[in-house]
């Protein structure tokens, strides 16, 4: 059975909106888009790396698979590579088929229905980055496996957080954690016994 792994970064107080550059989400009038790119030292990166080896997939929500799509398409590098040679399975009501990035699915009718089909498959890790709406949802339904969470040392007091209100009771392992030159803690928790 492959799991179902969300792969994030976030603030001390939970806030996982824009953190890649400060016109990348600025719903809510949200202004410190771009938070986490002053925190990118190279144990991050191999860090990142590490944790996309066992990666089959990505699930993303549309705001997510779009933006990466125009951002990281036009840098270069590894991680440009794997994001368009990996089958990327999407979740949108309002995309229609064919997607225009490569290896791309849009998952059509209930999204818990199609996410649990895809778990229930044997394979490596199906990942999901970003795409804050699909993970709460995700979230509700019982869905996600494990947490792979940078942690960043600031708080922001705004934004959109990982962990709203909606999100069930949970209790998660620590399964691994290691710290960066600037300050991540990187931490990876799985909801195993939890469901």
């Amino acid at each position: 059975m492959a799991r179902i792994v969300a792969f994030t970064s976030v603030t001390l107080d939970g806030v996982m909106q824009a953190p890649g550059r400060p016109d990348e989400d600025t719903r809510g009038d949200f202004q410190h888009g771009g938070w986490a790119t002053r925190y990118a030292d190279e144990e991050s990166g191999r860090l990142a790396a590490e944790g996309m080896a066992n990666t089959e997939a990505l699930l993303l929500g549309r705001r997510t698979y779009e933006d990466l799509l125009e951002s990281w398409n036009k840098q270069g590098g590894p991680f440009k590579e794997m994001l368009n040679s990996s089958p990327k399975y999407v979740a949108s009501q309002t995309l229609e088929e064919p997607l225009r990035w490569p290896n791309s699915t849009l998952m059509k009718g209930d999204v818990r229905e199609a996410v649990t089909e895809l778990r229930d498959r044997p394979g490596k890790d199906i990942v999901v980055l970003g795409s804050g709406e699909l993970l709460r949802g995700l979230m509700r339904d019982g869905l996600v496996d494990a947490y792979t969470l940078l942690i960043h040392p600031l708080v922001l007091g705004a934004g959109q957080r990982l962990f709203d209100d909606g999100v069930p009771n949970s209790a998660f392992t620590l399964e691994d954690q290691r710290t960066t030159s600037t300050g991540v803690i990187v931490a990876t928790y799985s909801t195993r016994g939890v469901r």
